[in-house]
Protein backbone atom coordinates (compact mmCIF):
# COMPACT_ATOMS: atom_id res chain seq x y z
CA UNK A 1 0.00 0.00 0.00
CA UNK A 2 1.46 3.38 -0.87
CA UNK A 3 2.44 5.49 2.10
CA UNK A 4 -0.15 8.20 2.60
CA UNK A 5 -0.76 11.00 5.01
CA UNK A 6 -3.83 10.34 7.18
CA UNK A 7 -4.66 14.07 7.25
CA UNK A 8 -4.70 14.20 3.43
CA UNK A 9 -6.87 11.09 3.14
CA UNK A 10 -9.37 12.34 5.73
CA UNK A 11 -9.46 15.74 3.99
CA UNK A 12 -10.20 13.97 0.71
CA UNK A 13 -13.14 12.13 2.29
CA UNK A 14 -14.41 15.37 3.85
CA UNK A 15 -14.30 17.10 0.45
CA UNK A 16 -16.34 14.26 -1.06
CA UNK A 17 -18.92 14.63 1.69
CA UNK A 18 -19.02 18.44 1.61
CA UNK A 19 -19.34 18.52 -2.18
CA UNK A 20 -22.40 16.29 -1.79
CA UNK A 21 -21.07 13.89 -4.42
CA UNK A 22 -23.35 11.04 -3.41
CA UNK A 23 -24.02 10.02 -7.03
CA UNK A 24 -20.25 9.92 -7.69
CA UNK A 25 -19.77 7.80 -4.58
CA UNK A 26 -22.54 5.38 -5.66
CA UNK A 27 -21.05 5.15 -9.15
CA UNK A 28 -17.58 4.36 -7.79
CA UNK A 29 -19.09 2.00 -5.20
CA UNK A 30 -20.90 -0.21 -7.76
CA UNK A 31 -24.25 1.12 -6.57
CA UNK A 32 -23.23 0.93 -2.91
CA UNK A 33 -23.37 3.71 -0.36
CA UNK A 34 -20.07 3.36 1.46
CA UNK A 35 -16.62 4.90 1.55
CA UNK A 36 -13.90 2.54 2.71
CA UNK A 37 -10.75 4.26 3.95
CA UNK A 38 -8.05 1.63 3.59
CA UNK A 39 -5.11 2.27 5.89
CA UNK A 40 -2.01 0.29 6.74
CA UNK A 41 -2.80 -1.52 10.01
CA UNK A 42 0.17 0.09 11.86
CA UNK A 43 -1.16 3.56 10.89
CA UNK A 44 -4.73 3.00 12.09
CA UNK A 45 -4.28 5.03 15.30
CA UNK A 46 -3.10 8.04 13.25
CA UNK A 47 -6.19 7.79 11.04
CA UNK A 48 -8.48 7.51 14.07
CA UNK A 49 -6.87 10.58 15.58
CA UNK A 50 -7.38 12.51 12.33
CA UNK A 51 -11.00 11.38 12.08
CA UNK A 52 -11.72 12.46 15.67
CA UNK A 53 -10.02 15.80 15.06
CA UNK A 54 -11.55 16.65 11.69
CA UNK A 55 -15.03 15.13 11.51
CA UNK A 56 -17.53 17.61 12.92
CA UNK A 57 -19.74 16.00 15.59
CA UNK A 58 -22.76 17.86 14.21
CA UNK A 59 -22.45 16.04 10.87
CA UNK A 60 -20.66 12.78 11.69
CA UNK A 61 -21.22 10.09 14.32
CA UNK A 62 -18.14 8.03 15.15
CA UNK A 63 -18.98 4.45 16.10
CA UNK A 64 -16.01 2.85 17.84
CA UNK A 65 -16.45 -0.89 17.30
CA UNK A 66 -13.96 -1.72 20.09
CA UNK A 67 -16.20 0.07 22.61
CA UNK A 68 -19.25 -1.47 20.99
CA UNK A 69 -17.81 -4.98 21.31
CA UNK A 70 -16.86 -4.46 24.97
CA UNK A 71 -20.39 -3.26 25.82
CA UNK A 72 -21.89 -6.19 23.93
CA UNK A 73 -19.73 -8.70 25.82
CA UNK A 74 -20.27 -7.09 29.24
CA UNK A 75 -24.02 -6.91 28.70
CA UNK A 76 -24.24 -10.55 27.62
CA UNK A 77 -21.43 -12.15 29.61
CA UNK A 78 -23.29 -15.19 30.97
CA UNK A 79 -25.15 -15.73 27.70
CA UNK A 80 -21.87 -15.55 25.74
CA UNK A 81 -20.12 -18.00 28.08
CA UNK A 82 -22.85 -20.62 27.60
CA UNK A 83 -23.01 -20.01 23.84
CA UNK A 84 -19.22 -20.28 23.62
CA UNK A 85 -19.38 -23.78 25.10
CA UNK A 86 -22.38 -24.74 22.96
CA UNK A 87 -21.01 -23.36 19.66
CA UNK A 88 -17.35 -24.31 19.99
CA UNK A 89 -16.95 -24.89 16.26
CA UNK A 90 -19.05 -21.87 15.25
CA UNK A 91 -18.10 -19.19 17.76
CA UNK A 92 -18.73 -16.47 15.17
CA UNK A 93 -22.50 -17.18 15.53
CA UNK A 94 -22.32 -15.46 18.92
CA UNK A 95 -21.64 -12.19 17.11
CA UNK A 96 -23.74 -12.73 13.96
CA UNK A 97 -26.60 -15.18 14.17
CA UNK A 98 -27.32 -17.39 11.15
CA UNK A 99 -29.93 -16.04 8.71
CA UNK A 100 -33.47 -16.41 10.01
CA UNK A 101 -32.42 -16.67 13.64
CA UNK A 102 -33.66 -13.95 15.95
CA UNK A 103 -31.14 -12.52 18.40
CA UNK A 104 -29.76 -9.19 19.54
CA UNK A 105 -26.31 -10.01 18.19
CA UNK A 106 -23.32 -7.74 17.62
CA UNK A 107 -24.04 -7.35 13.90
CA UNK A 108 -27.62 -6.21 14.51
CA UNK A 109 -26.37 -3.70 17.08
CA UNK A 110 -23.92 -2.24 14.56
CA UNK A 111 -26.70 -1.90 11.98
CA UNK A 112 -29.01 -0.34 14.59
CA UNK A 113 -26.33 2.25 15.49
CA UNK A 114 -25.82 3.08 11.79
CA UNK A 115 -29.60 3.45 11.32
CA UNK A 116 -29.78 5.78 14.32
CA UNK A 117 -27.10 7.97 12.72
CA UNK A 118 -29.20 8.24 9.57
CA UNK A 119 -32.30 9.04 11.65
CA UNK A 120 -30.30 11.83 13.33
CA UNK A 121 -29.16 13.11 9.89
CA UNK A 122 -25.52 12.24 10.60
CA UNK A 123 -22.94 10.31 8.62
CA UNK A 124 -21.95 7.08 10.40
CA UNK A 125 -18.19 6.47 10.68
CA UNK A 126 -17.01 3.03 11.81
CA UNK A 127 -13.57 2.91 13.43
CA UNK A 128 -11.61 0.05 15.00
CA UNK A 129 -13.15 -2.33 12.48
CA UNK A 130 -10.38 -4.85 13.17
CA UNK A 131 -12.66 -6.15 15.92
CA UNK A 132 -14.75 -7.75 13.17
CA UNK A 133 -11.94 -10.21 12.46
CA UNK A 134 -13.05 -13.60 13.72
CA UNK A 135 -16.54 -12.35 14.57
CA UNK A 136 -18.00 -13.74 11.36
CA UNK A 137 -18.82 -10.25 10.10
CA UNK A 138 -17.36 -9.00 6.84
CA UNK A 139 -17.36 -5.42 5.59
CA UNK A 140 -19.57 -6.41 2.65
CA UNK A 141 -22.33 -7.63 4.99
CA UNK A 142 -22.46 -4.20 6.60
CA UNK A 143 -22.13 -2.28 3.32
CA UNK A 144 -24.86 -4.31 1.58
CA UNK A 145 -27.34 -4.09 4.44
CA UNK A 146 -30.53 -2.38 3.31
CA UNK A 147 -30.15 0.34 5.97
CA UNK A 148 -26.77 1.34 4.54
CA UNK A 149 -27.77 0.97 0.89
CA UNK A 150 -30.78 3.24 1.38
CA UNK A 151 -29.07 5.61 3.83
CA UNK A 152 -29.29 9.35 3.27
CA UNK A 153 -25.50 9.60 3.54
CA UNK A 154 -22.67 7.19 2.80
CA UNK A 155 -21.33 4.95 5.54
CA UNK A 156 -17.63 5.59 6.16
CA UNK A 157 -15.46 2.68 7.33
CA UNK A 158 -11.86 2.99 8.48
CA UNK A 159 -10.44 -0.31 7.35
CA UNK A 160 -7.01 -1.63 8.36
CA UNK A 161 -5.88 -3.38 5.21
CA UNK A 162 -2.98 -3.88 2.87
CA UNK A 163 -2.95 -3.89 -0.91
CA UNK A 164 -1.67 -7.09 -2.47
CA UNK A 165 -1.66 -6.39 -6.19
CA UNK A 166 -5.30 -5.75 -7.05
CA UNK A 167 -6.67 -7.30 -3.89
CA UNK A 168 -7.27 -5.75 -0.52
CA UNK A 169 -6.41 -7.83 2.55
CA UNK A 170 -8.15 -7.10 5.85
CA UNK A 171 -5.47 -6.82 8.54
CA UNK A 172 -3.01 -8.00 5.90
CA UNK A 173 -4.33 -11.57 5.99
CA UNK A 174 -7.89 -12.09 4.82
CA UNK A 175 -9.17 -11.05 1.37
CA UNK A 176 -11.67 -8.20 1.70
CA UNK A 177 -14.48 -7.19 -0.56
CA UNK A 178 -13.97 -3.97 -2.52
CA UNK A 179 -17.50 -4.20 -3.90
CA UNK A 180 -20.24 -1.75 -2.86
CA UNK A 181 -17.74 0.83 -1.61
CA UNK A 182 -15.62 3.66 -2.91
CA UNK A 183 -12.08 3.00 -1.74
CA UNK A 184 -9.96 5.91 -0.59
CA UNK A 185 -6.35 5.18 0.32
Amino acid sequence: MPASNPEQIISQVMRLMEADKHSEIRLNANGGNSILIACDPPDEAKYISSIRKNFDNAKFEIIDLNDFMMKFIKGNEQYIESLFELLQGSVNQIFKAPPGEESDDFFKRIIRAVSECYANLKTPVLINTGVLYGAGIDNIQIMEHESVMSGSRPLILLYPATHDGDSLKFLGTRPASKYRCMIVS
